[in-house]
Parts: C-alpha cells; sequence; structure tokens
C-alpha cells in the first residue's frame, strides 16, 4: 500500500549520518521506497527545497527527489484541506496549509501518512486520516 511521506521524515533522511545510525523512520522509509510505495506531493518537495541557500545542495537534493514524481492535485483537494483546517481549528487544534493538504490528499486516495511529527496525532483525532507506523524499532537497531 502506498504512503505519503511527509517533510519531517525526508528531511531525517537527508540529514547527514552514517547508515548504522538510522533511525527506525529513516529503516521504514527505505523499505517503502524499495516496495515502490513511497509517494510525495509537490507542497513536500517545496518544503525540502526551500532554504538551501547553496546551489549545489539545491541541485543535488532536487535531482535525488526527481526519483519521485508528485502525486497530481485536484481542486478539491484544496478545498477539502481548507475544511479540515476548519474543523480541527473548531476543537482548538492548529496545522500548516500544508499539513492539511497532506491531509487531504491522504484522505481522498486511501493512503497513510508516514511523519514524525506530532501535530498529525492532534489532527488525526479530527480529520479521516491514518497514520503510518514503522515496522522498525529502536530494539531493532541495537
Amino acid at each position: 500500500m502506498s504512503v505519503l511521506i511527509e517533510t519531517s521524515i525526508w528531511s531525517e533522511a537527508f540529514r547527514r549520518r552514517s547508515v548504522d545510525q538510522e533511525s527506525p523512520q529513516v529503516l521504514e522509509l527505505r523499505e517503502l521506497i524499495s516496495e515502490c510505495n513511497a509517494v510525495m506531493i509537490g507542497a513536500v518537495r517545496q518544503e525540502l527545497l526551500s532554504g538551501i541557500a547553496d546551489a549545489r545542495q539545491f541541485e543535488a537534493l532536487r535531482d535525488r527527489l526527481r526519483a519521485f514524481p508528485d502525486v497530481p492535485l485536484h481542486s478539491s483537494d484544496y478545498e477539502l484541506a481548507a475544511l479540515h483546517f476548519t474543523t480541527c481549528r473548531r476543537h482548538g487544534i492548529q496545522g500548516s496549509n500544508t499539513d492539511f493538504l497532506i491531509c487531504a490528499v491522504a484522505d481522498r486516495l486511501g493512503l497513510s501518512i508516514f511523519t514524525s511529527d506530532r501535530d498529525f496525532s492532534h489532527l488525526s483525532a479530527h480529520v479521516p486520516i491514518r497514520l503510518h507506523r514503522s515496522r522498525f524499532s529502536q530494539k531493532d537497531l541495537e
């Protein structure tokens, strides 16, 4: 089953560290990629590339991310994201426009969301999303 990968997971995977120090989240991302189950949207791509001042680093990351085509978005995704925003705000829950867009696309396509951002746990109490859990644990790494 395909999984929409949220920015926090990609960011963790692209941080420089040795393979021996990879987190359960990075190991899970590698598995999802090898199974061809990792999905991306353009807003996540934009978040990952934003703020990279060095042109070579930007181009290197851009080129790596091009292996993951963006899921096409529809006007209804933005409308649903706005409804999710309003629903959560009514319950005192805040989120970014990108977070709600991720929720809307995942909802429409029946995807789970893989994230380490705890805000999505709060959102999931009020919008119909499923959060993906890593098959790996910290114990697996020891």
